[in-house]
């Protein structure tokens, strides 16, 4: 059983002599510090597949990796969503939700501890981040696993209430040890350039149908009529079929935002008449479980730049910025910089 120094065991009578609202408090004034300090920033930011799941990563200024709180807590079975005002599921003293479980503390050090403190940052957007050293994702899942085992010798059985977790722990933990034996024989032969590659076929194959899903209206009217009070054109409806440039500007604005290579696979499966006429939209080649939410999440944020755009060049510098095209550079006002000179060889 793991001795927890004196200054914890003072730490945790203190916590227990509050009220709820008391801990309550004192987590809301803790969370609203961190929030007003000086927060590490995110350099990068990004998504991996472990286990079956998704999780949301990023990693610090400092070189931190961190696993995002939604996505550390549902890889353990848990509940996504911090208790509300808090910001953060922890204790006063800082002892995360996910280790609280009395039943968990022979198991738990002060090494633990400290690395699956919660971490707050600014995400590139510049929004607000909580997060947990992706280290501590192996460290904490092996408590769970390590209770089982310690139930399973003593009484024969795992607590119900448990079992959600520990799953999760354990298929957590067979995950990290294949991507860590994938991610050194790749490293090993040089393969992660080619995997690099065919991972995006798999992002294709992914958002893709191979054959034509019955029709349904995937673009909401918004887009269209957004698109006719940028251009100044009068709306008439749906049932008006309208000028062949829309057809371009929906490539533009979707297909070619939604996803590396997206528009191409479209064209290449798109099935043809004789006259080379396609036979479908493109967007009922996509997927019901990945492409057709990926197009609805897509669409949203299309159309919210158009409304908050007042004209044609504001949303298409917006659009840009936001959501640019896959490997396109970003779109910069012209105009010399106050005070520059032009180079040799160059003009006015």
């Amino acid at each position: 059983m793991t001795n927890q120094n004196p200054k914890s065991k003072g730490g945790q009578a203190r916590a227990q002599a509050l009220t709820a609202e008391e801990r309550k408090a004192i987590a809301r004034r803790a969370a609203e510090a961190r929030w007003s300090a000086d927060l590490p920033e995110a350099f990068y930011e990004g998504e991996f597949d472990l286990a079956s799941a998704q999780l949301g990563c990023a990693v610090l200024a400092d070189d931190r990796r961190i696993i995002t709180q939604a996505s550390f807590l549902r890889s353990l079975g848990r509940a996504r969503s911090p208790k509300a005002g808090t910001g953060v599921l922890t204790t006063a003293d800082e002892k995360p939700f996910f280790l609280q479980a009395e039943v968990l503390q022979p198991f738990v050090d002060e090494d633990l501890l400290n690395i699956s403190k919660p971490v707050f940052y600014r995400t590139k957007s510049g929004g607000k981040g909580v997060g947990y050293n992706a280290i501590a994702l192996k460290r904490v899942a092996e408590v769970y696993l390590k209770f089982r085992d310690q139930s399973l010798q003593t009484s024969g059985k795992v607590p119900a209430r448990y079992e959600k977790m520990i799953h999760a722990a354990d298929m957590l933990i067979r995950g990290l040890a294949e991507v860590g034996i994938v991610a050194l024989v790749d490293e090993a032969t040089g393969y992660q350039d080619v995997r690099t590659r065919r991972a995006l076929q798999e992002v294709l194959d992914a958002f893709l149908l191979k054959e034509l899903a019955a029709w349904a209206k995937r673009f909401p009217d918004d887009f269209y009529k957004e698109i006719y009070r940028l251009r100044g054109w009068t709306w008439r409806g749906r049932g008006v079929n309208p000028p062949q440039v829309v057809a371009k500007y929906t490539t533009d604005f979707v297909y070619d935002r939604l996803a590396p290579g997206i528009t191409e696979e479209l064209q290449a499966r798109m099935p043809k008449a004789p006259s080379g006429a396609k036979r479908g939209k493109l967007h009922q080649l996509l997927s019901d479980d990945v492409g057709h939410p990926a197009l609805a999440q897509h669409l949203h944020a299309v159309i919210t730049l158009m409304k908050a755009s007042p004209d044609w060049e504001t949303f298409k510098l917006l659009l840009n910025r936001s959501l640019p095209k896959r490997g396109a550079t970003l779109e910069l006002p012209l105009g010399d910089t106050p005070g520059t000179k032009p180079r040799a060889g160059e003009r006015k």
